[in-house]
């Protein structure tokens, strides 16, 4: 893509991360590389998003992509090179 500006994605994602963990910096530079700009949920400084995540994916494990699919399913995906190849495939 030529255009730098980022852009929304066309299903709901959210990515629960840290702001330290250096797999959740990974993907923060490819969503940055890709121009994506996607809800981020920092489950350090908000317990409420650690709880969420525990909850819907079975693990606190950061980082982790929500992806809610327009049929209504919700996918959790944790590996970090599982996440950016996702995006890249999707997005890039």
């Amino acid at each position: 893509m030529s255009n730098n500006a980022p852009h929304p994605a066309p299903e709901q994602l959210a990515l629960y991360q840290s702001d330290y963990c250096p797999f959740c910096v990974q993907v923060r530079i490819a969503m940055q590389e890709l121009g994506l700009e996607l809800e981020i949920r920092d489950t350090t400084r908000q317990p409420e998003h650690r709880r969420e995540l525990i909850a819907g994916g079975g693990r606190g494990t950061v980082p982790c992509l929500r992806i809610d699919h327009t049929d209504g399913d919700t996918e959790w995906m944790y590996e970090s090179a599982d996440i950016i190849d996702y995006l890249r495939t999707h997005f890039g």
